[in-house]
């Protein structure tokens, strides 16, 4: 795995996660890069400065106590608010591993102090003990407070960094909630419009952000205006179409019986099958508005009129399943399609129903001869027909059928799978709705 795919995996994937990120990672840097310089600064420079200064004050103490005595020295350290005392450690230099500054205050004091033996910055926080040697004479403690090498922590200032971090966080991220917000309407109501439904969007947020709004509308229109351009043209179609075919079948009722007017009426009625058909694909959008339904009931009432027309048709359905926003006209008749498709060309059918988290499968195969993968995208075409590849004892279809279930699943936002049937033997077509 490459590093970008690496850093790839472990970033969000949304564009909330990572425009947050994005608002983080400079605010804690910033944060990081500034407390580092300004404690280094800090620590460092002002605790040798500080530290030396010290160091003036005990060698000058040192001094008195060399030329006028101890009395005359403890009066000076008094002063300098340094105390004389006995010592508290054994000499070896002592201090907490986490005190970076005694690190400073214990170079500094070996550097200007030559003779110091040790530095107990370990026994008590708020004070330093050096231990002084005094050659024949017994050591000389000398301690002071630790404000006088060291300056105290900046808590303040890291306090302030840090809710001025928090508050402009929690802006930021309001901030970017609002700013989001249109985005996640307008997949919404894209998504809603994939999956055949009509969900109020009004174009907000940024002037970008309006104007993929705008377009969207602007395409939502354009759609729904050549759909029902086209549904109101086929509504025409159709009524121009079944008069002359009208007056034809009363034309044939007055001809006398015989084997020119059976042909005859076999073609008028083909050509009925063959226009209701048409109308059916086409106006399959038309149908119904998008309801909660039953999956169960609907595959059971659908497996039942195929039993009525003469079908053996098998039936395996959970126990019980949670109701699903779909236009239950249409799927099923989509449901219907696929089974009359089945029990054309086999003998048999099993009609079965998946419900996953996500997802509705409308499962239904057959023991026909099947269909090769490398047609199965042709069969989802309208006006195609693969019946050399079928059963052409039955004779031939319009070559709708999977068509017009393909249309109704895609007007859902789902699809039409067509697979080989473990099962059965034959062809297995799912209808896949999304939840």
């Amino acid at each position: 795995m490459t590093p970008s795919l690496w850093i790839k995996h472990f970033l969000p994937r949304s564009l909330y996660g990572r425009a947050a990120l994005i608002l983080i990672v400079p605010i804690v840097t910033i944060q990081l890069v500034v407390s580092s310089v300004f404690l280094q600064r800090h620590f460092e420079d002002v605790t040798q400065q500080l530290t030396r200064a010290l160091t003036l004050d005990l060698q000058l103490i040192l001094d008195v106590m060399d030329r006028d005595g101890a009395a005359a020295a403890e009066d000076l350290a008094n002063a300098l608010e340094i105390s004389i005392g006995a010592p508290r450690f054994a000499g070896e230099t002592q201090r907490w591993f986490y005190d970076i500054a005694g690190i400073t205050v214990v170079d500094v004091l070996q550097e200007r102090m030559p003779d110091m033996i040790g530095v107990d910055l370990q026994s008590d926080r708020r004070s330093v003990q050096i231990l002084i040697d005094r050659g024949s004479a017994d050591p000389v403690a000398l301690t002071a407070a630790r404000r006088r090498v060291s300056a105290p922590a900046p808590h303040q200032l890291l306090v302030i960094m840090v809710a001025t971090g928090l508050l402009m966080t929690i802006v930021a991220y309001i901030f970017l909630r609002n700013q989001l917000r249109p985005i996640r309407r307008l997949a919404r109501a894209a998504e809603a419009f994939g999956k055949g439904q009509v969900e109020h969007y009004r174009p907000a947020g940024a002037t970008e952000v309006r104007s993929a709004g705008r377009a969207f509308l602007d395409m939502r229109g354009r759609i729904e205006g050549h759909l029902e351009q086209r549904t109101l043209m086929l509504s025409g179609v159709s009524h121009d179409l079944r008069t002359p075919l009208t007056r034809m079948r009363l034309a044939l009722g007055m001809m006398e019986e015989g084997p020119e007017r059976d042909d005859l009426t076999r073609d008028v009625e083909e050509m009925e099958v063959l226009l209701n058909t048409f109308l059916d694909f086409v106006r399959g959008e038309a149908l119904d508005d998008p309801e909660p339904a039953d999956p169960l009931a609907l595959a059971a009432a659908v497996a039942k009129n195929a039993r009525r027309g003469g079908g053996e048709v098998e039936v395996s359905l959970p126990k019980s399943a949670p109701e699903v926003k779909m236009r239950p006209t249409a799927v099923q008749r989509a449901l219907s399609n696929l089974l009359s498709n089945a029990l054309r060309y086999g003998s048999r059918a099993l009609v079965s129903v998946q419900v996953a988290p996500r997802h509705l499968r409308f499962i239904v195969e057959d023991d026909g001869p099947g269909i090769p993968a490398e047609r199965r995208a042709d069969a989802l075409r309208p006006f195609t027909r693969l019946d050399a590849a079928r059963n052409q004892n039955l004779g031939s279809g319009v070559g709708l059928g999977l068509a017009i279930a393909s249309d109704i699943a895609q007007r859902h936002g789902g699809s039409v799978v067509l697979e080989d049937s473990a099962t059965m033997g034959g062809l297995r077509a799912v209808l896949v709705l999304p939840r």
